[in-house]
This record gives C-alpha cells, structure tokens and sequence, in this order.
C-alpha cells in the first residue's frame, strides 16, 4: 500500500481547495481505492472537510504553541477547529528559505509528539552536500535527526533532495535507493520519497526498495495529475 500525499505550499485558493478535495475524495470512494492520500492545503483552506477515512487533511506548518502572540503564525487552537492532527514538520522550504534551525525544528516536533500528531518530518541535502559524496550527504541527513525521536509512533519519513525539489531535476532510481535503503535500515518507519515526483514517473519511483510513497509538490496541484498518480500507484 502506498501514501501520497499533496503539498499545496502556497497555491489553490478556499475555494478550489474545497473542489479539489470533494474531487479527490469521490475519485478515491468510486475507484475503491484504500491507499492512504493526505493532502496539505495553506492555512487559508483548512477546512470541516466530509472525506473518508484514508484521506488525511494536514497542516503545512504551525508554532509550537495553542495559541498566543505569534504574528503569522496559527497554533492548535485553530488547527483543532477543523480536527486537524496531521502536520508536515522540517520541510527544506522551512529550513533553507525560511531559516528555521533545527533545534526550533526538535521544538516543534516534540510539542506535537505530545498531542499525538501524525507528523510527516522531512530530511534532504542541497546540492553542494550532495557533489561532495555519499559519506558526506548521510551525515548531513542524519543531523537532521537531531532532537527527533525516530520511534515515535505516528511518524512518516521524507526524503527530498533540496536540489530536486521544484527544479525539474529528479534523482537517480540509484540516488533514491540508496538512501532509502540506508534510511530504512536505520530508522523502521515508513519513507516517502519526494522532489520533481510527476505522473510520469510515480510508479518507478514508488516500486523501488524502501520506497512507501510520495511527497509531491508541482506535479499534485492539478487536481487530474493528482487523480492520475493516486490511479498509478494504487496497487503497490
């Protein structure tokens, strides 16, 4: 069984997040299809959504807090407005563009660890990590474990290499394999694999050892792409 999962960062409006999750969600209750699909809208387009049970809404970001001075930003108390218990945690948008250290990133995550959070935490390398060899790059990974605990119960794992996430530009089958396989020999929980994941090359990407899923940006805003990756990998 394979997870899919949508990350809108900041695209689609209330309005066609709404559609695209009554869309979503009919497509999964008429193809019968029972693969877990998780879709992260902007804070914006959280919602009351009526969905079945293997279609998770979660939060792309919240402060570590229920609610409080934090301009910008939105704690539990919004997110349990909606029912919200899902979270992407340590995305490299997060990290490089938005400059949230790690040890704000172990904050977070222990604070939803607490509450019971399904949280999807997202390790990667840029690029000049990457060329600077195989050694190299796991260190750089591993020390984005710090202060995170890997046995937590309601953790799902992402890989995306910073350098092929929205470039167009995906790693190799062998890139993906060996650091998940490494990975997955380390920390037994489910890995998603995620940068430039399109309909064209889902499936190879979801067949290969170690891989339990997706994480897709660009190539899942369009709600029929979307539709066709879910179709793509329903029987793996």
């Amino acid at each position: 069984m394979s997870i899919i999962a949508s990350n809108f960062k900041t695209n689609h409006t209330r309005e066609s997040t709404s559609f695209f999750v009554k869309e979503v969600n009919d497509f999964l209750v008429s193809n019968k299809i029972s693969d877990d699909v998780y879709i992260f809208p902007t804070s914006t387009s959280l919602d009351s959504f009526d969905t079945v049970s293997n279609l998770t809404m979660g939060a792309q970001n919240a402060y570590a807090t229920v609610k409080g001075s934090f301009t910008g930003e939105i704690g539990t108390e919004q997110l349990d407005e909606f029912g919200i218990k899902t979270i992407l945690i340590g995305h490299s948008e997060r990290r490089h563009v938005l400059g949230e250290s790690q040890e704000e990133i172990a904050k977070k995550f222990a604070f939803y660890k607490e509450l019971g959070y399904k949280i999807i935490y997202c390790i990667g390398e840029p690029l000049e990590v990457k060329e600077s060899g195989l050694e190299q790059t796991l260190e750089y990974i591993y020390e984005q474990f710090a202060g995170i605990d890997t046995n937590y119960e309601n953790l799902i794992l992402a890989y995306e290499p910073v350098w092929a996430i929205g470039t167009g530009v995906t790693a190799t089958n062998d890139d993906i394999r060996i650091i998940h396989s490494t990975l997955k020999s380390q920390i037994d929980k489910p890995l998603l694999y995620g940068g430039s994941v399109k309909v064209a090359n889902v499936r190879e990407i979801c067949e290969l050892d170690g891989v339990d899923g997706a994480l897709i940006g660009t190539a899942s805003w369009n709600i029929e792409d979307f539709k066709q990756i879910i179709e793509n990998t329903k029987d793996l």
